[in-house]
């Protein structure tokens, strides 16, 4: 089965790998994974050896069938045809996935500001994503608050292009979320809209000192007149925005 680049298919090929990200998510007996894009089924089979249940959701309709076919004895396997992006989160389910590259930021935003919250996140993406996510000051971004307001952010290990099929024209790495919550902002009293608005504002102007990109927005405190956005952590955000 080839490959389709419309669903950014790569196929992950080693194995020790796959057991990685099983075991950075400590996927045990009591667990239920819903895993993303199984492709054809490399990871689900490890999945699927320690877990309670895996649900495997689908976008390539082709792949259904062959998927269906190697977990017909799996009784723990529940194989699904869905655009994840449109797919409601299982609640109290672990998410373990190689997931399409293009769809990174969507499906994060999706998942970690659902009602129903993954317990936690272990992903494969594009190694220069998994580094913006798990950024720290200098070097913030957007995408990394964004993704560090909800949970706890590991960057795991940089993965070769050459571990998969097709091989992609860039490295990967394992990250994970963990410690999924609103908590920062119902502690904080801080409106998720409000963030986000904020942020935006700030990083679409991020050359800029945030007295520039937002003194007529928010009434900043003085010491952040002169700062840009790369250079303030989460907390230093919560003390703006509160």
């Amino acid at each position: 089965m080839e490959a389709k680049k419309i669903f950014g298919q790569n196929f992950l090929k080693n194995k020790s790998i796959l057991e990685k990200m099983a075991e950075v998510a400590e996927v045990g007996s009591a667990d239920t994974v819903l895993e993303v894009g199984p492709g054809l089924g490399s990871l689900t089979e490890v999945l699927a050896a320690r877990a309670k249940k895996v649900v495997a959701v689908e976008k390539d309709r082709d792949l259904i069938p062959i998927l269906v076919e190697k977990f017909q004895g799996s009784k723990n396997v529940k194989i699904i045809q869905e655009d994840i992006l449109k797919f409601e989160n299982i609640p109290g389910a672990k998410i373990v996935a190689n997931i399409p590259y293009y769809i990174t930021s969507h499906f994060l935003k999706n998942f970690l500001s659902a009602k129903n919250k993954p317990r936690l996140l272990v992903l494969m993406v594009q190694y220069e994503v998994a580094k913006r996510i798990s950024a720290a000051p200098p070097e913030m971004n957007l995408l990394a608050l964004c993704t560090q307001a909800y949970g706890k952010v590991e960057f795991i290990k940089k993965i070769s292009k050459g571990n998969f099929s097709p091989a992609p024209k860039v490295d990967s790495a394992i990250i994970k979320i963990s410690n999924i919550s609103d908590n920062f902002f119902r502690k904080n009293k801080i409106k998720e809209e409000k963030f986000f608005e904020i942020l935006h504002n700030a990083f679409r102007q991020k050359r800029k000192m945030l007295r520039h990109s937002l003194g007529k927005k928010i009434s900043l405190p003085e010491k952040y007149l002169t700062r840009r956005p790369e250079e303030l952590s989460l907390e230093n955000w919560k003390e703006i925005l509160r």
